[in-house]
């Protein structure tokens, strides 16, 4: 299995390959378009703005080689930024088309729903309840990752398989057939974060 880690400038890279690393799983940073498609997995990573994100993907030409990659079937996980980059929109900054893989947008938190101790962005351990995936295969219905994210998304119960309560409730985690989308940081994560990993690679 051979699992391509998308290189745009734009994610904590090394991280996430050290984490491919411990289970034993081929990945490699990958920059280059053309060769996305030799890949059997793909997986998006990414830290920083949305509008920044899809303008390097736009101008490295992996953009096209993602769409691709996701009409092929192969299986594609987003992480972090990488998972919002999967919806049509963003209100981050302005208003940013994104890959428009999966229905839905990505919003700033709402401070008017919080309570007064609790700060944007979201950073830290929080609890991830699961719908049935194969992507949580032998993870109980609710465990901890690690979150750093001050946006998320709002899209249909039907690709809706995590959410987490920060101040309300709002999915954390997305599948809609072949692609997925983790909000927080499965490479942060230790145990629980790692095995989503090797779920993903055993797809």
């Amino acid at each position: 299995m051979r699992i391509a880690i998308v290189d745009y400038n734009m994610g904590n890279l090394r991280s996430v390959k050290n984490a491919f690393h411990k289970l034993g799983a081929s990945a490699t940073i990958e920059k280059d378009p053309e060769k996305i498609k030799t890949y059997d997995q793909l997986l998006l990573p990414g830290v920083g703005a949305f509008g920044d994100a899809m303008e390097h993907l736009k101008r490295s030409g992996m953009q096209e080689a993602l769409l691709e990659f996701a009409k092929s079937g192969k299986y594609m996980l987003g992480i972090c930024l990488g998972m919002q980059l999967l919806f049509q929109k963003s209100y981050e900054f302005g208003e940013h088309a994104g890959l428009g893989l999966i229905e839905g947008e990505v919003v700033p938190f709402d401070k008017t729903k919080f309570p007064h101790r609790l700060k944007v962005p979201h950073m830290g351990w929080n609890e991830l309840f699961a719908k049935e995936s194969p992507i949580f295969k032998g993870l109980k219905k609710d465990f901890y990752l690690y979150f750093v994210h001050s946006y998320h998304a709002v899209c249909s119960e039907d690709v809706a398989i995590g959410k987490t309560i920060y101040g309300y409730e709002f999915v954390s985690a997305v599948q809609k057939e072949n692609i997925f989308g983790l909000q927080p940081h499965p490479e942060k994560s230790h145990d629980m974060g790692l095995k989503i990993l090797q779920n993903f690679v055993e797809l």
